[in-house]
């Protein structure tokens, strides 16, 4: 038998593309309206139409109302009666006590069950401070947070203690969006400058497999950060800490 009469084209053998399973198009839906609150495309009080969202993502009102019940229960959205869903504000003094367990749980991150990094883990990471150094240039509040939104989902996924990874998550987006409102105030060269450093000393330590290293690199650098934000905000006597 020949080579061309047993090939076959690869167009004929590919698969088609597997449609989304329900949980997938729910936690695709909840991530475009999280990104979209914390980026601020939904600002606080904004008013959140279950019709208008259904009709957007070719659903069903009644997969819309979970995504909603989700967001309520992480703090980003709440349920008025007579109203609807509005997109909450963020509360000073909640915020502190947000970013104090932050301060706790970036210590477990190199202690409860740590992931080796590969070589491609590490060039993603090499990516972002490229990035970093490429937007510096041109400094944008939006992508100062999407890269650092990036560098947090590496930071996760060097732990595979799964409440730890979802805890630290719902908890960092309960936050995400004071830092771009508070960018005018804070600096964006300051905050790129200060935000590469945390990159780099974050892969000098995973290049070694230093994962205690990096708990402790990811808690100076969140305490570093929300001090600055409070100082801005003219608060005084706090302790605590960024992204």
């Amino acid at each position: 038998m020949t080579l061309e009469t047993d090939a076959t084209p690869l167009a004929a053998t590919a698969a088609p593309p597997r449609p989304l399973s329900a949980r997938e198009r729910f936690e695709r839906i909840y991530r475009i309206l999280r990104d979209r609150i914390c980026l601020l495309d939904y600002a606080p009080g904004s008013h959140l139409s279950e019709e208008e969202l259904a009709q957007e993502f070719q659903i069903s009102r009644t997969p819309v109302r979970r995504v909603l019940a989700r967001l309520e229960s992480e703090g980003l959205v709440q349920s008025v009666h007579g109203v609807g869903t509005i997109v909450t504000d963020v509360d000073i003094e909640e915020l502190q006590q947000v970013y104090h367990l932050r301060l706790e749980l970036a210590l477990l991150v190199g202690k409860l069950s740590p992931i080796p990094r590969t070589a491609d883990d590490l060039d993603r990471i090499r990516a972002l401070i490229a990035r970093c150094d490429s937007d510096v240039l041109n400094p944008d509040q939006r992508a100062f947070l999407r890269l650092n939104m990036d560098f947090f989902y590496e930071l996760t996924a060097m732990t595979g203690n799964q409440p730890l990874r979802e805890i630290s998550e719902r908890l960092y987006f309960q936050v995400a969006r004071v830092v771009l409102k508070m960018m005018p105030q804070l600096g964006l060269v300051e905050e790129f400058t200060a935000f590469r450093r945390e990159m780099e000393e974050v892969l000098a330590a995973a290049e070694i497999g230093d994962w205690e290293s990096i708990g402790h690199i990811r808690r100076a650098h969140i305490s570093m950060s929300f001090r600055r934000m409070m100082r801005h905000a003219g608060e005084v006597h706090m302790s605590g800490g960024t992204l």
